[in-house]
């Protein structure tokens, strides 16, 4: 009987011990492998700015990758105001390190959107965003931003890339959602992207985007085709998920005072 008891105490203190020393180890990894997998991450997300920007070349390296971006200028914008705002507003140094996404769920960093007015589905929205411009020779170029609704299944995080006229845009990408694949998940189709390029977001009113998908396809003879864009076969409510969430981040409630005062050059 001794033996028994002896026998269990010995295979529960070796079980222990194992969970300690794998607690360990496990740990360990993890603190290890952080700055890598933040590096990681900051590269995919570049990776995603350059293709939504035409400026990714195919096949480029991680230097070339790092290289291309630099010459973005990364800025923090008041989304009310439209004007900057310096990192330490936000509590980061490095804009780069500014999560938008994260401070969307701190009550005291963000908004809350009444549903009446909440066309991308997020609830809440950031006080601050991060925008990404390119200039050069003291021209404006290209202004890269990040936006993000509800589709059918998944948010879709993505960003839009626009000419130097604020308008015309240079091209659309999501990198993270979960649509079906085959249907909600041709965002990622890079014919469907190709669409994009050229569309226009506003007409009169520079505060009101008048981007439509449309169901069945543009025709080439379409009234105010320089607005639509053909909507995702079978994927009827992504493709009005994509369609609310490009207008709400282009409007008076996203990106819509920034642009305004970087185009009459009060930014």
């Amino acid at each position: 009987m001794a033996k028994a008891k002896d026998t269990v105490s010995r295979t529960v203190m070796v079980a222990l011990v194992l969970s300690i020393v794998f607690s360990v180890v496990v740990s360990t990894a993890a603190v290890t492998l952080r700055p890598a997998q933040i590096k990681n991450q900051n590269l995919d997300i570049k990776t995603n700015i350059l293709s939504a920007s035409g400026m990714l070349e195919p096949g480029a390296s991680a230097d070339e990758i790092e290289s291309t971006f630099e010459r973005f200028d990364v800025r923090l914008v008041d989304l009310d105001s439209g004007e900057f705002v310096e990192p330490s507003a936000v509590g980061v140094k490095d804009p780069m390190k500014y999560d938008m996404y994260k401070a969307a769920s701190d009550p005291a960093m963000s908004t809350d959107i009444p549903p009446s007015e909440d066309k991308a589905g997020i609830k809440r929205r950031p006080n601050v965003a991060k925008v990404y411009t390119l200039s050069e020779n003291g021209e404006l170029k290209r202004v890269v931003l990040p936006i993000h609704g509800y589709g059918l299944w998944s948010t879709l995080y993505g960003f839009m890339a626009l000419e130097g006229d604020l308008n015309t845009i240079e091209g659309l990408g999501f990198y993270s959602h979960a649509e079906t694949p085959g249907l909600g998940g041709e965002v990622d189709n890079p014919s469907w992207k190709q669409q994009w390029e050229g569309k226009e977001l506003y007409a009169d009113d520079p505060t009101e985007p008048q981007i439509r998908l449309v169901k069945g396809g543009v025709n080439a003879d379409a009234k105010n085709k320089e607005h639509k864009v053909d909507a995702l076969s079978g994927a009827t409510l992504t493709s009005r998920g994509v369609q609310q969430l490009v207008n709400y981040w282009m409007g008076d409630r996203g990106f819509a005072p920034f642009l305004k005062k970087l185009r009459e050059g009060e930014v």
